[in-house]
């Protein structure tokens, strides 16, 4: 529990064996993290802090990340299976998107970042479908630390060049692959306790009903990594692909812009509707027209879906995600650490590195008077939200951006 904060999070530990060899990696280990700190997509899972711990003969990295309550994949297919359930096509196509979509992001940062530790059990699902990949180990812990490979039963997971050849892209694709048609089938079966034989893989493959389902899964598990496509090309698959409907661009673009839209717009605007108006129409020559009335849509259903598109379970697969401009962050201290270092008196005033979105508004509200109202929206990055206004007075000069300078400035000095 972070006390701090008030939220349950997952506390992990990465241990070497060797002190030797954690120090020559040390930099590039400290560089990965930074990156991950900065990784913000609604499909992985969200770092929040880490250190490293160096004492007597032992070395490790402590990092903290957000805690998923639904639990793993492989959790969730094992009830469906003890269930008798078969896995609904739409969902799988659905499950696949957001791991591709979270695989691209994470593919296409500078420098890529590579999972490398793609399994079921580091896939995770909560309560709404929304999808998370979690448990990101660069090469530069590969091989010194215990994993995922280490346990027969998952090595199936795990590409041929794994460990051998220098991590790239293709070692996530074939993982994603091996996932993919675990999600399909809910469980490959393996021999007794033994690692899952490249034979039962096969078998599991065959026996997909859908031709396209088996064509995407056979180019992602290819045994030459260069035949394997990208996460971004596999978006584009025939199994995968559509055309995204007016409704879901236009509920992402409502979602980039809502700090341009007042609270609870949605509910309001919905409410001065009629609900036999008629918000559009399509006319025919040979038949009867359609009209579409705003009574058709149902406000409940709306919220939840834009809720849904906010939470990242539809995501835009036609648009590559944009790596988050880099923040400069110091490096976390430990526990040990924390408790040296004393607090400078008096204390440095904190650089404001948040960005903000700000949203202006002029309003006349009396007409005898001619009084208005300055309202501003201000957006922060960090998702804390504030709107300010005052009155203005009439006055011959035109609002120029020093008047905004001093409401943002008389905004710092009211917090």
């Amino acid at each position: 529990m972070d006390t701090e904060e008030g939220v349950e999070v997952v506390w992990n530990e990465v241990q070497f064996s060797d002190k030797k060899v954690f120090k020559s990696f040390e930099e590039r280990i400290k560089e990965m993290f930074e990156n991950l700190m900065q990784v913000e997509h609604p499909n992985i899972v969200k770092f929040h802090k880490y250190w490293l711990d160096m004492r007597e003969s032992r070395a490790r990295v402590i990092f903290i990340t957000e805690y998923m309550s639904s639990g793993s994949l492989k959790q969730f297919l094992k009830k469906t299976k003890k269930n008798h359930k078969t896995m609904n096509v739409k969902a799988w196509k659905r499950w696949c998107t957001q791991i591709l979509s979270a695989l691209s992001y994470l593919h296409s940062c500078d420098p890529p970042i590579i999972h490398g530790n793609l399994t079921c059990d580091t896939i995770f699902i909560q309560h709404n479908g929304l999808i998370k990949i979690g448990s990101v180990f660069a090469e530069a812990i590969h091989g010194n630390v215990h994993q995922h490979r280490d346990e027969m039963r998952n090595q199936h997971f795990f590409a041929p060049e794994y460990g051998v050849a220098e991590d790239d892209y293709a070692i996530d694709i074939f993982s994603f692959g091996i996932s993919a048609l675990e999600m399909a089938v809910l469980e490959i079966q393996a021999n007794g306790d033994t690692s899952v034989s490249k034979e039962a893989v096969d078998h599991a493959g065959q026996s997909l009903e859908d031709p396209l389902m088996r064509e995407f899964i056979q180019s992602c598990v290819h045994t030459e990594a260069k035949t394997r496509p990208t996460a971004h090309d596999l978006l584009f698959h025939r199994v995968l692909f559509e055309v995204h409907s007016l409704k879901l661009l236009a509920a992402h673009c409502f979602i980039n812009n809502q700090y341009l839209l007042p609270e609870n717009c949605v509910e309001e605007k919905t409410k001065s509707f009629d609900p036999n108006g008629i918000m559009a129409e399509i006319n025919h020559r040979d038949r009867p027209g359609v009209h579409l009335k705003y009574s058709h849509v149902s406000p409940l259903e709306l919220d939840k879906f834009l809720e849904d598109v906010k939470n990242g379970i539809y995501p835009l697969m036609n648009f590559a995600s944009q790596r988050p401009h880099p923040i400069p962050r110091a490096l976390s201290l430990s526990q040990e650490q924390m408790e040296t270092v004393k607090t400078p008196s008096p204390e440095p005033q904190e650089t404001e590195t948040r960005k903000v979105r700000i949203r202006f508004l002029l309003e006349t509200m009396l007409r005898v008077t001619n009084s208005q109202v300055l309202s501003l929206f201000l957006k922060m990055d960090d998702r804390l939200h504030r709107q300010l206004s005052c009155d203005v007075l009439p006055c011959k000069y035109i609002f120029k951006i020093q008047t905004c300078s001093c409401c943002i400035y008389f905004f710092k000095i009211k917090n």
